[in-house]
């Protein structure tokens, strides 16, 4: 294209009855460059969040396997990307001023010469989601450890870390979170989940020692079980479920102890009685569980909160095993499952199966204004399924 005059950029503006003085003074001259038209160009639409992390220098990562939808990690976030149309085409500038830059530059040339490099009509656009964590448990419980002598430790797949951030859609921290919260630990550079059955026998070891020695539960110290408990299991597994349900301090002498955390060691005892049952006669189960957790210890069903559920209708009444963690991960799922193993829900009862589905600031009550309908039972309300559950 022929390099624009002045004196025609003044005319075109005459004949589209433009008032020169409304306008600055430097005209953007534009042309389409050799490689304008090969769609080489994605747009990616950052909030200033994720501009800052860029502009820092730490990078952003796009994860998902082949049949999954993509999302976007930072550091500690994870988002959708999901394509956004546009009614105006964008045009791709290098080099391009705004006016705002140019105002500040009144002596700059009349007239810029600039290439289009390339043009879109969509971008990408990203929404904080939730990180999908419900693999890394599948993975993991794919080849749980079981224990030194175990001999069948030689040949499932294992996980490092940098496996499962490549596997798994969530970000760094996000992911290193849940693998605390899941309490599996590092065996041989590997992320590994206790068998069930080894994890009480570690336990079992731990509150063993506690009754015989009858220290508090309060503090508990990691030198003496180390030294009692080692002939029996290696030491990293004895420290290991301490740290599982314990919280580790110093005291003013500098020894290290555990603060033993009651709920969490109840509802162990509790799915151990519970998962060789289908169901089980709740007044029995209450007397069996709390004849079966250790010296001074006290159970309470609201231990059990995402992991069994009383049936109050019954007679008697009954409590069975049901695991939030053994739900399905996507809300319209995770609401057709609940609602398929029971008809009416209070919320109450509902909340501890459907709370780790809220969003940022989402609320329970809102999720299920969204996916249950509410009625009135014997003065209670309950939520059921707006769509037929077959």
């Amino acid at each position: 294209a022929a390099m624009r005059s002045r004196a025609e950029v003044d005319a075109t503006l005459q004949t589209a009855k433009l008032n020169p003085a409304e306008l600055l003074p430097v005209v953007h001259c534009l042309s389409f460059g050799p490689q304008a038209g090969t769609g080489e160009c994605c747009l990616l639409q950052l909030e200033p969040g994720l501009c800052a992390e860029l502009e820092a220098g730490r990078s952003l990562v796009i994860r998902g396997e082949k049949d999954e939808q993509a999302v976007l990690c930072s550091k500690d976030k994870t988002y959708d990307m999901k394509i956004a149309d546009t009614s105006n085409m964008l045009l791709f500038v290098p080099g391009c001023k705004t006016p705002e830059e140019l105002n500040a530059d009144q002596a700059s040339c009349n007239i810029i010469h600039s290439q289009i490099a390339g043009f879109s009509n969509n971008y990408w656009e990203l929404r904080r989601c939730r990180p999908k964590l419900k693999k890394l448990r599948k993975l993991l419980m794919e080849d749980p450890y079981e224990g030194p002598d175990s001999q069948k430790d030689q040949t499932f797949s294992k996980y490092t870390t940098e496996d499962l951030l490549s596997l798994i859609q969530a970000s760094e921290e996000e992911i290193l979170h849940q693998l605390q919260v899941i309490d599996a630990c590092k065996i041989q550079g590997y992320w590994r989940i206790l068998e069930f059955d080894y994890e009480m026998k570690l336990l079992n070891h731990v509150t063993q020692l506690i009754d015989s020695e009858s220290w508090s539960l309060s503090k508990v110290p990691l030198c003496t079980c180390l030294e009692e408990l080692g002939p029996l299991e290696p030491i990293e597994m004895i420290e290991h479920i301490l740290l599982s349900y314990g919280r580790k301090y110093v005291d003013d002498a500098g020894e290290v102890y555990f603060e033993m955390h009651e709920d969490k060691i109840c509802r162990a005892i509790a799915q151990m009685l519970l998962q060789n049952a289908v169901k089980f006669n709740l007044s029995e189960f209450q007397e069996v569980w709390q004849q079966s957790v250790p010296e001074g210890m006290t159970t309470r069903l609201d231990q059990l909160k995402g992991l069994a559920l009383v049936d109050r209708t019954s007679r008697p009444e009954t409590i069975f095993l049901l695991k939030v963690e053994d739900l399905p991960e996507d809300n319209q799922e995770r609401f057709n499952s609940l609602f398929s193993i029971r008809e009416k829900w209070t919320e109450v009862d509902i909340t501890p199966y459907i709370q780790d589905l809220c969003a940022e600031k989402q609320t329970v009550g809102a999720l299920l204004t969204k996916y249950a309908r509410s009625s009135m039972q014997n003065g209670v309300k309950v939520y059921n399924s707006r769509r037929p559950i077959s």
